[in-house]
């Protein structure tokens, strides 16, 4: 899949799971310092549910690309 930074318009090539029931588009931190997509810390996490409803144990979404 590519993937182009909005900020520099440069295209990474990356493999991809693609989930059609989900309600937004994520990469993982790993990916994005990896690759070296600029990080934004969300003014608000966003907590992260499980299909079930219950919150998962990971974490919260602290960071924009």
């Amino acid at each position: 899949m590519g993937l182009e930074k909005v900020d520099t318009h440069e295209r990474v090539l990356v493999k991809a799971l693609l989930d059609s029931g989900a309600i937004g588009l994520f990469m993982s931190k790993k990916l994005a310092v990896r690759e070296s997509f600029q990080l934004s810390k969300l003014e608000r996490p966003i907590k992260v549910r499980n299909m079930d409803g219950t919150e998962n144990s990971r974490r919260s979404i602290i960071y924009e690309v």
